[in-house]
């Protein structure tokens, strides 16, 4: 078994961009940011459109078993995080979440060029380590 870490890029798109990659991953606007996506077999997901389906998921099968459901619905609930998280898109690549690191070297350095652009304003890499992540809110808290 081995415990290899994983990674995720996540992108912040400029505001128009960022609607645009919401509505439609095939929009001309996004053309040079899907191209490079879909040579690594790659996919934006909007991360307020992943909280809200967390959110309707929770609710449909009992939240009782979803421990970041209140912090999740509170987020898409409040316009400040909704206007900053519906700029920000996860990078799945092969339907995966997480991937392997040369997969998101290899990612991250076609993507490169487009930062700082008029699509793309901010790219972050993620590992799957706990001590480089945010720890969930507890309960009550």
């Amino acid at each position: 078994m081995t415990n290899e870490l994983k990674f995720q890029l996540r992108l912040t798109l400029r505001d128009g961009f960022a609607q645009a990659a919401r509505n439609s991953a095939a929009d001309p606007a996004i053309a040079p940011l899907t191209s490079i996506l879909s040579k690594h077999d790659a996919v934006l997901k909007c991360q307020f459109d992943a909280f809200a389906d967390y959110v309707r998921e929770a609710q449909a099968n009992g939240v009782e078993g979803y421990h970041l459901y209140e912090w999740t619905k509170k987020t898409i609930e409040d316009p400040v995080k909704m206007t900053k998280y519906t700029k920000s898109f996860s990078l799945y690549v092969g339907g995966e979440e997480v991937y392997a690191k040369d997969k998101a070297e290899a990612l991250e350095a076609a993507l490169k060029p487009l930062v700082g652009g008029p699509i793309v304003a901010q790219m972050f890499k993620y590992d799957t380590d706990p001590a480089h992540n945010p720890q969930p809110p507890r309960q009550g808290s």
